[in-house]
This record gives C-alpha cells, structure tokens and sequence, in this order.
C-alpha cells in the first residue's frame, strides 16, 4: 500500500512539473524548430529578429537571447510627452522560452507599445504590452535583466503607454 502512495505522489509531482513549464500567452512565440527567429515588432517601429533559446537553455544567460544592439534601442528613452501613465503593478519572471522585451499585463486592454520604469534602480525598458485577463503581470526575462528586477522574487514596476 506504501508503494502505491509513493508511485501516486511521484505521478501527481510529475504531471504538476510539466505544467509548471507550459505557459499559455495570447501573445505566445508559435513553436518552431530550434534557433528560428521571428520578426518582432519594436516600440520604435524597427524590426528586430529574436532568436528562440535552445531547447537545452539552463541559466538565465542562455533564456536571454538578445543582443546588445536590442537591448540598447530598448533602453533608450521614449519621448515622455509621448506616453501615458497607465498605473503600477508586481510583476514576476514571465515564460523564460519567449524571447524579446514585454509585459504580460491586465494595465491594458489592447495590445500595444510601452515602456516599464523599476524605481529601485531608475532603469525603464521600452516594451511590448500584451493584455491579460488574470491579476498578475509578468516581464519578460531580457527586461527584468535590463532594468535590474530580481528573476526570483516580486517587484513593483510603473507602466506607461506609448502614444
């Protein structure tokens, strides 16, 4: 009866870990072969490919796809006069797997461009933001790095609307 128990908890841990690593987006990267790129709309209008991380991707540096030249444009500072403030919010790791700079977030209704300010550091990152219909917000790995968010705990950001 013991081993039974055993093998059912293992199962359960089993199936939970699997669901654990599937995140479901609106704005999900469709899954291709690894390596592939796909175009990625930039804030500023500029197309940037973004490669996918390998599928045998382990540490932060190998999920972070990006190059130095993406990261400088999201860097860069948007107009202020051009944005609109759309409130604050804690966000946490979102789906490491999805390359590119964006926010999983219900601030917004519509899929648009925006940029995200973490006070702790005065650091902002210009991103995508993708409606969600849930309470959390989630940023992607490259922002959080770019901005200096902790990957393994909960910050509070500030969110604006480009345009």
């Amino acid at each position: 009866m013991q081993m039974r128990k055993t093998v059912g908890v293992l199962g359960i841990c089993g199936v939970l870990a699997g669901c654990g690593a599937l995140q479901v987006t609106p704005a999900a990267v469709p899954a291709d072969s690894e390596g592939q790129t796909r175009p990625q709309s930039r804030p500023d209008g500029v197309q940037t490919e973004v490669q996918r991380p390998p599928s045998t991707a382990r540490t932060a540096d190998e999920f972070d796809t990006t190059s130095s030249e993406q990261r400088a444009v999201a860097a860069a500072a948007a107009p202020e006069s051009a944005e609109r403030a759309l409130g604050s919010t804690i966000v946490s790791l979102g789906n490491a797997a999805q390359p590119g700079f964006w926010l999983e977030t219900p601030l917004v209704t519509t899929p648009g461009s925006g940029r995200v300010v973490y006070p702790e550091t005065g650091k902002s990152v210009q991103v995508d933001l993708i409606p969600v219909a849930d309470g959390g917000s989630r940023l992607s790995l490259p922002a959080m790095r770019l901005i200096g968010v902790p990957l393994t705990g909960l910050a509070e950001v500030e969110v604006f609307s480009a345009g």
